[in-house]
């Protein structure tokens, strides 16, 4: 699985060269348009262009579809077995542990099964240097859990990630998941 900073890092380099071009070509395109004089964009030229950056566009997504980490368990989910699944409550702006810090060992797959008692939360993992591992909506009487492969030792805070209310804020616990150091 690869980590989910790095494909931060690639997807955003990538898609900010596209929207570069996207955004060169608009103002080419209007340069052109408001100059004086027959010099029109050709229409043929233009639209070819629009086409391919649409192509080029799609070709991204489907490329990068693979590099997100979460994507290969979401699609293979009704064939994997959890190593450990932990209940998480939530209610009146608070995280219900099932112990005071979860435990996972390297290599791991988790599932998160989070409940929501009363209003609608957010449930995120941030690394250390306060980075988003995961997160997921936590909305109340529906099936809300999160599968994630941990391959990486640490230590996570659990944070909400949806405005609840003013108190909502205060909705972090720090150093709550601990993944233990991998063998070699």
């Amino acid at each position: 699985m690869v980590d989910s900073a790095l494909v931060l890092w690639g997807q955003t380099l990538v898609y900010t060269l596209y929207c570069v071009v996207i955004i060169l070509l608009v103002g080419w395109f209007g340069y052109k348009v408001t100059k004086e004089g027959k010099t029109i964009v050709n229409p043929k030229f233009f639209y070819g262009f629009v086409i391919a950056l649409a192509i080029l566009g799609v070709s991204l997504h489907l490329i990068t579809m693979k590099t997100i980490p979460w994507v290969n368990l979401d699609l293979n989910r009704d064939t994997i077995t959890p190593d450990k699944t932990f209940k998480i409550t939530v209610e009146d702006q608070t995280f219900i542990l099932p112990a005071e810090r979860l435990i996972i060992d390297c290599g791991d797959k988790v599932l998160f099964n989070v409940e929501s008692k009363d209003l609608t939360y957010g449930f995120g993992l941030f690394r250390e240097d306060h980075s988003m591992l995961f997160q997921i909506q936590v909305v109340p009487g529906h099936r809300n859990d999160v599968l994630w492969h941990f391959e990486k030792s640490g230590v996570y805070t659990i944070r909400s990630t949806e405005y609840s209310g003013p108190d909502g804020i205060d909705m972090i616990i720090k150093d709550a998941v601990q993944v233990l150091p991998c063998g070699n």
